[in-house]
């Protein structure tokens, strides 16, 4: 096979090559030639139905254009032909061909559910975005559209391979939105698309994703580090062929059937290693590595093996992912080696199975597989599982997202349970993190930590290797520090500490807001239990457009609502007059709490009597605000 090595700022032939910009054909050339691919690969794929959902397409989205000025039908096209790329199922090309017609024209999900099945619906309505929801800010609508992407994507995990896709086209076709819109873009499909790409193991669409992102996000570093990379293709490629010349012949010799070729790095793979890491370009040894694809497991560690005995390995440098595999599927082994010349050199090694995997991730598995089965693998996933349990939680846009940038590009460690079990964490995680991966219960009894045997502190930062023991306290009502929140890294954690500390905190102010009323009403001679009646409570929340009983109570306890408020209503709902007179004391400016020096608490500033029983966590000064 052709050795020479190419960059992927100038690679334009092999996979998820077709339908790129500046290859013009009708869109019946377009689909014929999808129909071709998918025939070579699936020659029992439904090939009616993709007709069926193609004349749909057409006919819905007539005389729409792109902002390209191309057909608009040419877009569904070009993400069912990177999905044919992949070797999906006909139901996920049907889904990529019909993906924009219910938000983009007046075909609904009724009609796609008669005429193509739930599927297929259950799909593209995964992909519809939120556009009947009034939204206050891009954040939040960003934030919901992603939230709504995620939870179908768990029920059947083809609505993020399409998403994929489409976000792929809309990047390659990205020249002809304004600057603008062209950075936003490009800055969403860096943070949250190309890492969702990364989870699936998806690592071509991966890698071109990045690509294309940095290419407009950074223009001016694009071009350099692509000039770079060609000014010294020659100097690499001698090197390469030495490489794979003494490594084929070895293999050979040892009789392990192999394929070895040279390994491109990618433009914004360098960019980081130069920016973030703090590098320079002639620091980075690894532009171009090598590959060597072998046909069975046993296979791959005899050519390591052949590998050490050529050149000698870099300690610390060698990585098994056949023996742990990445949360992805991913499996190599990795090693690197003082090359010829000495020149550090980066060598993978695998089966062509596990090729397929690293290339296509989950899609490798799912091929061209027909029926539901498939869909049910998602639930399979586990750091998809995790991504859900916390998603469920979390209603703030913000920090929504900023957790799901967290999850999904943070790096990633592989922890030890003391029974062996491997937990993946992501990196910087601590063992409050690992606490609660385990159990929510586990999180907050927890007290201590042991890795390996030793005694750490909470904030310790786990590493790849690390046995995690969890030291707990059996005591009744322990919970976990806000301080925790300074340092735990995973959404989980973050979220179910805050939520243990609100759920405290609503529980006191029901409380502190009982209390209050029962006061206010002694003071003013009045049986509370003869006026307060449930029904009548219930009324006064209706009136002060609060939800329920126990949610009045918290306004009370919180201040938003003052007990006079409370009385007075009460007075006129039982009575019908103001027979108690109390005068409603407005809360329109925050409180402030003001010590007493007496035992039972303090007092708040805006509202008469109304005592207020502090937690264990708050030590207020006076002045002190209530937030």
């Amino acid at each position: 096979m052709d050795s020479r090595e190419q960059t992927r700022g100038d690679r334009r032939g092999g996979l998820l090559s077709r339908l790129r910009p500046g290859e013009p054909q009708t869109a019946r050339e377009s689909f014929d030639a999808l129909v071709r691919n998918v025939r070579s690969y699936n020659p029992k794929a439904d090939l009616k139905q993709l007709q069926r959902a193609y004349a749909l397409a057409e006919a819905s989205h007539e005389g729409q254009k792109r902002m390209s000025g191309e057909d608009f039908v040419e877009h569904p096209l070009a993400v069912a032909s990177i999905l044919a790329d992949l070797r999906l199922d006909t139901t996920s090309l049907v889904a990529a061909l019909l993906h924009d017609t219910v938000e983009d024209t007046d075909v609904s999900l009724e009609r796609l559910e008669e005429e193509f099945g739930a599927e297929v619906t259950r799909i593209v309505d995964g992909l519809t975005k939120l556009d009947a929801f009034t939204f206050h800010s891009r954040e939040q609508e960003q934030a919901e559209n992603v939230r709504k992407m995620i939870v179908a994507m768990a029920g059947d995990i083809r609505v993020l391979l399409i998403k994929l896709a489409d976000r792929l086209h809309n990047m390659r076709t990205l020249s002809a939105l304004q600057p603008q819109k062209q950075r936003l873009t490009a800055t969403e499909t860096l943070e949250i698309y190309a890492p969702l790409a990364h989870r699936l193991g998806v690592q071509e669409i991966k890698w071109e994703l990045e690509d294309l992102s940095f290419k407009t996000l950074q223009p001016g570093p694009y071009r350099e580090i692509a000039s770079l990379v060609e000014k010294r293709r020659d100097e690499r490629q001698e090197l390469i062929d030495e490489v794979l010349a003494a490594t084929r012949g070895k293999l050979k010799e040892l009789g392990v059937k192999s394929e070895v070729e040279g390994r491109p790095k990618h433009l914004y793979s360098i960019y980081e290693k130069m920016v973030i890491r703090g590098k320079e370009f002639n620091e980075i040894y690894d532009l171009v590595g090598v590959r060597i694809m072998v046909d069975n497991l046993r296979d791959t560690y005899a050519a390591l093996g052949a590998v050490h005995s050529l050149w000698k390995p870099v300690p610390g440098r060698f990585k098994d992912y056949v023996a742990m595999p990445k949360s992805n599927m991913y499996q190599s082994l990795h090693t690197t080696v003082v090359g010829p010349g000495g020149t550090p050199l980066e060598i993978q090694i695998r089966t062509r199975a596990m090729h397929r995997t690293a290339q296509f991730g989950i899609a490798a598995h799912w091929r061209y597989k027909e029926g539901p089965k498939q869909a049910r693998e998602a639930a399979d996933i586990a750091w998809l599982g995790q991504m859900m349990e916390w998603l469920k939680d979390m209603a703030d846009p913000r920090e929504f997202m900023e957790g799901l940038k967290i999850d999904l590009y943070g790096g990633q460690v592989f922890v030890f349970t003391p029974k062996g079990d491997v937990v993946n964490l992501p990196a910087g995680a601590t063992p409050v993190d690992f606490a609660y991966s385990i159990h929510t219960d586990v999180g907050h009894r927890t007290v201590g930590a042991k890795v390996s045997g030793k005694l750490v502190p909470l904030d310790y930062e786990l590493r790849t290797g690390d046995s995690v023991e969890v030291l707990t306290s059996r005591a009744q009502g322990e919970g976990p520090s806000q301080d925790w929140l300074r340092f735990v890294k995973t959404p989980r954690a973050r979220n179910k500490i805050r939520q243990w500390f609100s759920r405290g905190r609503r529980e006191d102010a029901m409380e502190h807001g009982r209390d209050a009323l029962q006061r206010l009403m002694r003071k003013q001679n009045v049986p509370f239990k003869r006026l307060a009646t449930e029904e009548a409570l219930a009324q006064v929340a209706t009136d002060l457009k609060v939800p329920n009983l126990e949610a009045l109570y918290v306004a009370v306890g919180e201040g938003h609502v003052s007990p006079q408020s409370v009385m007075a209503r009460l007075s006129r709902l039982v009575t019908g007059t103001d027979e108690h007179d109390v005068t409603e004391v407005p809360l329109a400016r925050p409180v402030t709490l003001r010590r007493e020096e007496v035992a039972q608490g303090v007092v708040v500033r805006g509202a008469t009597d109304l005592w207020v029983r502090l937690g264990r966590c708050c030590t207020p000064v006076p002045g002190d605000e209530i937030l």
